[in-house]
């Protein structure tokens, strides 16, 4: 494919310049794999060993759509939790006229009034997190503009254990998507359970798994700065949390990601074999643009903008998210087309223009494949 071809050339000119040292790639349609490549080595350092497919990378805010967002659609499907239901309802902190309104769709919209993050360091436990997020003063008006925040998907994952009476990342293995793909018998499936990074998507990496993660560098803020972090979380929110949180703390390869992205552009094309919670109604009312003003924010998922990491060639029906780590998974129904691209750029990397610069460029180049 000659797309691939400006497509690789592009990542390795990013490693080149140093903006990560490792990328994976997957690009497919609803049925099967079209690309799928490694490039660089897991640390810039030149006795490092080459990045590979098998190779699990800490997936950042992909957490949010990829876990957060299936496990709420799939309490939404059955009945166990509503969009409209009001936070106040679930966390005794959040009260006051300025946020009585504030619903679980607002949270997932990053529409709630919530800034992005807290102020002072991160707290230690739950209990603690609940009460800075549900005392702190609101950053602007709920539902007069969007501000994407972690702090809205932190009470998301705590919402959503409690409506589903189990901690997030079990909720997120009983999701019937997830357990569906486990199952297929091809080796690109996803397997929260692997022993190898082959076909992995988990808050708890195995032992043997985490030995081949995309290492990370603490940021200065990071109680943990100084050491390089393999296998575990590189966000501090989540860390301070366990490593599972509803907007980070998520570890995958991209054959799983893949896999994920497979069931979910089909169940997006009308696809009535997609299993729960990915129906054609419940994904086109997830991945539809929000009416807050300014916003191209749906719920959970971010949607196709010319000015988007996304570039300037997916149909208007695209819709994906990135995180910060290096990582990206954009899905376009209207072309039948998913793009997986997953990096460490926080392993010494380039800064988040350079990344978002260089993700832009890899899917133009793609526009045609």
């Amino acid at each position: 494919m000659i797309g691939s071809d400006q497509a690789r050339q592009i990542i390795d000119e990013a490693i080149r310049n140093r903006v990560f040292p490792a990328a994976a790639i997957e690009v497919g349609d609803s049925a099967s794999v079209l690309w799928t490549e490694a490039r660089g080595t897991l640390t810039f350092d030149v006795a490092s060993p080459p990045a590979a497919i098998e190779t699990p990378f800490d997936l950042a805010s992909l957490t949010k759509v990829i876990a957060t967002t299936t496990v709420v659609m799939d309490l939404v499907r059955s009945g166990a939790l509503r969009l409209d239901e009001r936070v106040s309802s679930f966390f005794v902190d959040w009260r006051g006229a300025d946020r009585d309104t504030v619903t679980v769709e607002d949270l997932l919209e990053h529409a709630s009034g919530l800034s992005a993050r807290l102020l002072d360091p991160p707290p230690v436990a739950r209990r603690e997190f609940e009460h800075d997020i549900g005392t702190m003063p609101l950053e602007y008006a709920p539902r007069s503009r969007s501000v994407y925040s972690d702090l809205g998907f932190i009470l998301l994952g705590f919402l959503a254990a409690d409506r589903g009476g189990a901690p997030l990342a079990e909720l997120f293995e009983r999701v019937p998507v997830v357990r569906s793909v486990r199952l297929q018998p091809d080796r690109r499936s996803l397997d929260v359970h692997a022993d190898r990074g082959h076909g992995l998507l988990t808050f708890d990496l195995p032992l043997a798994a985490g030995r081949l993660a995309a290492p990370t560098w603490p940021l200065e803020e990071d109680t943990r700065r100084g050491r390089l972090l393999i296998g575990e979380v590189h966000d501090n929110y989540a860390a301070a949390l366990g490593g599972v949180a509803g907007h980070a703390g998520l570890f995958g390869t991209t054959p799983a990601v893949g896999a994920f992205a497979r069931a979910l552009l089909a169940g997006a094309r009308g696809g009535r074999n997609s299993p729960a919670p990915f129906s054609p109604e419940l994904v086109a009312d997830f991945t539809r643009k929000s009416a807050v003003p300014g916003s191209s924010r749906a719920l959970g998922w971010d949607t196709m903008l010319p000015t988007s990491s996304c570039g300037t060639r997916m149909s208007p029906q695209a819709f994906g998210h990135v995180g910060f780590s290096g990582t990206s998974l954009w899905i376009d129904p209207g072309r039948d087309r998913y793009f997986v691209l997953l990096t460490n750029r926080v392993c010494g990397g380039g800064t988040i223009e350079e990344m978002r610069a260089v993700r832009r460029a890899f899917h133009d180049a793609l526009g045609d494949v």
